[in-house]
């Protein structure tokens, strides 16, 4: 008998991993105990550091204490935001293996896994399609103004001027599109934008040159990518290497005009010479005149330079959750029946280096 830790939350939950684990081992004996909590609805955070904001995790949901209740003798634990700090791996000596359903187990202390013989998997793709697929919508949300034109209709404001020649949006048809990153993603993104008929160029030192060629892409370097690109959409992870990738130095190269999107993470960006960027002009910032429609002869000035804001929802979708519990569910298959696993965190405990 295999007592098995299912800790979800609103987002993923706990009765996914286990109706998922249970599929894949249908006669294991599996005994389950089970913690929810709160996140999205209650925001994730730092758990477990110290007053100085050393140790512990982040990006983490639920306390210490939940999680060491409900682990009880569980040998197994899935779970997608619970903190898996030093002191729970600590004070969980039955504790052999800890599943995440992230791309990232950032609300885990590796080192302390790592310490004590643990595995920790993650779920490298498990949100691809649906990030790929909010990437291309901010794409088309830009170029064709749809955001801009919805907002406008709300207040009463007719953007008939959108079909002005100088204010008319741009198709991805015949376009040259840069992406920074060609992973699980990124991919997916290129194979999109290519059935719409945009030139594709790629920047990432780690792709495969054959590969790019097979899916019909252009490997570049990052300046000549974003001097040549009327879009530029970020798909990379964040490392000490790519923190800022995208800066005022090499921001300026940019055309006039240009679309920037970064649906991947934050720190891709510096954002600090964005407004001046914007307001000088140099990004799509055509001034023009409006006629508000809720007030006949009133004229307004538009804002210039076009600005889309979107909570982190790239991988908001049902089948980002399915997909997520069942990748981690199956990696904890592999590890009860003493199989190789396939997305390891911490690799060096299964070798003993």
């Amino acid at each position: 008998m295999t007592t098995v830790l299912v800790s979800g939350d609103d987002f993923i939950a706990p009765e996914l991993f286990s109706a998922a684990l249970s599929e894949s081992l249908p006669s294991a004996g599996l005994t389950f105990r089970t913690l929810r909590t709160r996140w999205p609805n209650e925001p994730f955070g730092p758990v477990g550091a110290d007053g100085q904001g050393n140790g512990g995790v982040k990006e983490a949901s639920g306390t210490e204490e939940q999680v060491l209740e409900a682990l009880g003798d569980a040998s197994v634990a899935l779970t997608q935001m619970a903190p898996f700090t030093a002191r729970v791996i600590r004070e969980a000596p039955a504790l052999k293996f800890i599943g995440v359903a992230r791309g990232g187990p950032v609300n885990v202390d590796l080192a302390a896994a790592t310490a004590a013989g643990i595995p920790v998997t993650l779920t490298p793709g498990r949100n691809a399609a649906a990030a790929a697929e909010f990437a291309v919508g901010l794409i088309l949300a830009a170029m064709r103004r749809i955001t801009q034109a919805d907002a406008a209709l709300k207040e009463g404001i007719w953007r008939g001027d959108y079909y002005a020649y100088e204010n008319a949006g741009l198709e991805l048809d015949g376009a040259t599109v840069g992406l920074v990153g060609y992973g699980a993603i990124g991919s997916i993104v290129a194979r999109v934008l290519r059935a719409f008929g945009a030139h594709v160029l790629v920047s990432d030192p780690y792709a495969d040159q054959a590969r790019a060629h097979a899916d019909g892409v252009e490997l570049t370097a990052l300046e000549d990518l974003l001097r040549r690109s009327s879009v530029v959409s970020l798909h990379a992870r964040v490392t000490p290497e790519t923190r800022h990738l995208l800066n005022a130095d090499n921001l300026a190269l940019l055309p006039e005009g240009a679309v920037l999107v970064n649906s991947a993470r934050g720190e891709l960006l510096d954002y600090a010479p964005l407004p001046g960027l914007l307001e000088s002009g140099a990004r799509r910032a055509r001034p023009r005149r409006l006629r508000h429609r809720a007030a006949p002869g009133r004229l307004a000035a538009a804002q210039g330079p076009q600005r889309h804001h979107h909570p982190h929802l790239a991988g908001a979708t049902r089948q980002t959750a399915d997909r997520a519990a069942l990748i981690t569910a199956g990696e904890a298959a592999r590890f009860l029946r003493g199989e190789p696993l396939r997305h390891v965190a911490n690799p060096e405990v299964l070798t003993g280096s």
